[in-house]
């Protein structure tokens, strides 16, 4: 399993697909909110929570599709399947990946991009507990989209079209951790919701790529 991990860091990072146009984008997303919205740090401050996960989020599809396309179209996948690794345990594998080089990169910048929404001070903290707390789930969901769609041609815009209505739950409660926190408001509902959610994609999602996996490879 050590090993199956180094490799998709290795894979992620040479294919162009790691944190470097995760962060890209993000930092785009963020530059130009200023412009579409205005410069007035009182709007800034107000919407940065719910932009700057909406960012996270985003930069978490571009990444997306290869998950497990690169091992489908080189046979990997198909010698994984029989190895003595259970299917469940390779998709865990591939999601916890994902998020080591897109989850937790967007994680750690995310409050240096906060500076630039003007995020008031006592958001930091939150916002980057619930991007640390929700971006596994974005990780996990995104790896069941990659088990249907592998094996499609073009099949990057159905994965979007997947993955985004089941996104939406963490973006929802993350973004109002981030919010109540930053106003100092009680947070514990939303951030339960939030781990409880997360805990449920990883416990439950696991085993569904992998189901979806064996379909495709029949």
């Amino acid at each position: 399993m050590i090993g199956l991990l180094k490799r998709d860091l290795a894979l992620s990072v040479r294919a162009g697909g790691g944190f470097g146009l995760a962060l890209a984008f993000f930092l785009i997303v963020v530059t130009l909110t200023p412009f579409a919205v205005g410069p007035e740090p009182a709007k800034l401050a107000t919407i940065a929570a719910g932009i700057l996960w909406l960012g996270a989020l985003l930069s978490c599809l571009l990444s997306l599709d290869r998950i497990l396309a690169l091992d489908y179209e080189d046979g990997a996948l198909e010698l994984l399947a029989t190895a003595p690794i259970p299917m469940e345990g390779v998709a865990a594998v591939k999601a916890f990946a994902h998020w080591l080089t897109t989850g937790l990169p967007l994680t750690l910048a995310a409050p240096a991009l906060g500076v630039l929404l003007n995020l008031p001070a006592g958001g930091y903290f939150w916002l980057t507990l619930s991007l640390a707390i929700g971006t596994p789930a974005l990780s996990v969901v995104g790896t069941f989209g990659a088990a249907l769609t592998v094996g499609l041609k073009r099949g990057g815009l159905l994965l979007s079209l997947i993955v985004l209505p089941l996104y939406v739950p963490t973006l929802i409660f993350g973004a109002e951790v981030a919010r109540r926190g930053a106003e100092g408001m009680a947070l514990s509902s939303p951030l339960a919701l939030l781990a409880g959610i997360t805990l449920a994609t990883v416990a439950l999602l696991p085993f569904a790529s992998a189901a979806a996996i064996r379909i495709n490879l029949r």
